[in-house]
């Protein structure tokens, strides 16, 4: 018998739900606020009460389900299904989620980072089919990676590994980084830092497209449009951010020889004016056996990668 599962993203501000079948389609989607400020039991009570609304209006029945999967953003134990730390969602400190979904709908259910949710989506159902090594980055507000060696997931020791986003560009100083260090990418080349850059510029007083643009904030959506209209500023901001991201990824290329790179997340939707500059600088950069392998690529699945990946967590 063929069986469905339901595939769970959460973020900051809301929670996807999807029934997905086995072959990556998605059946149902539904959509809820987070309400994180009213703390952890009110958003499991209202995710709980979102899958049996799933169940209902698909007409499935819990034996229908072979499993549940959630992703997280933050530190996860995918072993033991607890959620260690979501510094977005406040109150998400050491959450047995699994068991809690597991007591309520007797279905087997998996809890992982939301970003290597995203990769096992894009390996099998995205930009990464038929590959069997390849790092999937997210550039948004932070900088996040899912890796996926001998087609495999890598969770590493402490289900830590694909921190990309805090490789060191910089020996000393640099930007301060959320996690508390300097110099790390996430600090020089996520959201952020885009709209710092184009800040600054303003600062010195000079006029650009993303000034006029602005409604009233600057965001980096702004700063691509300002680069689609020409804007010689917006434009030489996403080479710099590439360039960044670049660099770091060309330390991860070497390490780890992928066949891709699949870059998703907010920050992506900028395209070529972003993935162009990381290409020509992984060319310049990365060992050139390393480098000549990799092809650096959009992701497919956009905001669904991280539903579906989640889906897949049964199996993973």
């Amino acid at each position: 018998m063929v069986q469905n599962r339901i595939g769970i993203d959460v973020g900051g501000t809301n929670v996807k739900l999807a029934l997905v079948s086995p072959d990556g389609k998605i059946i149902y989607s539904n959509s809820i606020p987070t309400h994180a400020e009213m703390g952890y039991e009110y958003t499991i009570n209202n995710i709980k009460e979102a899958i049996h609304t799933l169940l209902k209006e698909t007409e499935s029945k819990t034996e229908d389900i072979q499993g549940i999967g959630f992703g997280f953003p933050g530190q996860v134990d995918y072993k033991s299904g607890v959620v260690r730390l979501a510094p977005n969602i406040p109150g998400w400190v050491d959450i047995p989620i699994a068991k809690m979904i597991e007591d309520e709908f007797h279905i087997p259910t998996r809890v992982d980072n939301d970003v290597r949710c995203a990769a096992l989506g894009e390996l099998n159902f995205g930009a990464g089919k038929g590959c069997e090594n390849l790092i999937c980055i997210t550039v948004g507000t932070g900088i996040g990676s899912g890796l996926i060696i001998n087609g495999k997931l890598v969770r590493g020791a402490s289900n830590a590994a694909g921190e990309i986003g805090h490789i060191k560009l910089q020996m000393h100083d640099g930007p301060i980084c959320g996690c508390g260090d300097t110099g790390c990418m996430e600090a020089f080349a996520s959201g952020p830092a885009i709209v710092a850059m184009a800040e600054n510029y303003i600062l010195g007083g000079k006029s650009t497209k993303f000034r006029e643009l602005a409604n009233p904030d600057i965001t980096p959506y702004i700063v691509y449009e300002a680069a689609k209209a020409g804007d010689p500023v917006a434009k030489r901001i996403f080479t710099i951010i590439g360039e960044y991201i670049g660099i770091g990824l060309s330390s991860v290329i070497n390490l780890l020889n992928p066949e891709k790179v699949i870059i998703g997340g907010g920050v992506s939707a900028s395209g070529d004016y972003l993935l162009n500059p990381i290409r020509e600088t992984v060319k310049q950069r990365a060992m050139k056996i390393a480098g000549e392998a990799v092809e650096i690529v959009p992701a497919q699945l956009g905001n669904t990668a991280g539903v579906i990946g989640a889906s897949m967590l049964i199996e993973s």
